[in-house]
């Protein structure tokens, strides 16, 4: 190894509360012939795990860390790729991402976008291709439509044994796949107080459906697994009739989504629509166990391989925090880092 510490430079932005870390050049090879090839590939590869593992841990990160590294498109039909990563390893989906990488992109001059009005950024993520619709005003972004692969329930009255006793859970795909519920099944609420508790049956939940043919992808098993548990409480009808709940997701292995979680989102959406609880023109006011908000509409219905599916937007926006150049001592002891939890 060099005696010369090591440097990564980052761009750090968050959605809702969520953080998303930007690695425009990341200074290890990300070999694959599409985006979904490079996660698989680097799932295997010691130098991308390390590199994941280097930003996500302390003293450099936290056990709540998300962030992407930039790959190459899989064509000339999509601005960037990304390759989407937490404290576990590397995800499917990302919504919270791609409304930050919008952002980044229009605020970085990467995809050019009028000063008012919007522009597309399309972007090659593991689970297909996703858009992040930037709009602008005065040339300071004010919002981002993400509009995600299609998505569909899966399977519904699911029973899992847990240490609250059995519940039932609809499972439901929106670039990855998630188990969801209501909160109040195993007698909570989604408010930071029950969080403890949330995490620990959301990971039961997740773990005991993780290898179950609920959790196989139709067409591809590169997108197999159950990524969370999202936990929802019904809030009501909103002032102006929008459909509201508040949700947390407990993703990878206990991780905890402080947005309202933007492809999880998208899988709500999707049990919603089947349930006849989002005519035409309705929105999900869908709230974050920290407050924060994104709305979600279906826009059109289709088929996927015989399968009734959506077509979800999820729209937020993303806030800069940062920008970092992290530095690797090669006498540091404490590399790639530890997470308490």
């Amino acid at each position: 190894m060099s005696q010369r510490a090591v440097a990564i430079e980052t761009t750090d932005y968050h959605t809702g509360g969520e953080p998303f870390r930007i690695v425009v050049d990341p200074p290890v090879p990300l070999a694959g012939d599409s985006v979904a090839d490079r996660r698989a590939r680097a799932i295997d590869d010691a130098g991308a795990q390390h590199l994941r593992a280097l930003l996500c841990s302390e003293p450099r990160g936290h056990a709540d860390m998300y962030g992407g590294f930039l790959v190459p498109p899989d064509d000339d039909g999509a601005d960037l790729g990304v390759l989407f990563w937490h404290k576990d390893g590397f995800s499917t989906a990302c919504g919270h991402g791609t409304i930050a990488l919008g952002v980044w992109a229009v605020e970085t001059g990467r995809v050019a976008a009028p000063e008012t009005g919007s522009v597309d950024v399309r972007i090659d993520v593991p689970s297909g291709r996703v858009t992040a619709r930037v709009r602008r005003e005065a040339a300071r972004v004010v919002e981002v439509d993400f509009v995600n692969v299609p998505s569909w329930v899966v399977a519904r009255e699911v029973a899992v044994s847990t240490s609250r006793g059995e519940v039932r859970v609809t499972v439901s795909f929106g670039g990855a796949t998630y188990a969801t519920l209501p909160a109040s099944d195993v007698g909570l609420a989604v408010t930071p107080e029950h969080l403890g508790d949330l995490v620990a049956v959301g990971r039961e939940i997740k773990w005991a459906l993780n290898d179950s043919e609920v959790a196989v992808h139709p067409t591809d098993p590169r997108l197999n697994g159950i990524y969370g548990t999202i936990w929802f409480d019904d809030l009501g009808p909103t002032v102006d009739g929008q459909l509201h709940q508040r949700n947390v997701t407990i993703f990878a292995d206990g991780e905890v989504d402080r947005s309202p979680c933007g492809s999880g989102t998208c899988a709500r959406l999707a049990v919603l629509a089947a349930d006849g609880r989002l005519p035409a023109g309705a929105t999900l006011r869908h709230d974050s166990i920290v407050g924060s908000t994104f709305t979600g509409r279906v826009l059109e219905s289709v088929d996927i391989d015989g399968r009734a599916a959506i077509v979800p937007q999820v729209t937020g926006t993303a806030y800069r925090t940062g920008e970092h150049r992290f530095v690797v001592d090669p006498h540091d002891p404490l590399v790639p880092g530890f997470v308490l939890r």
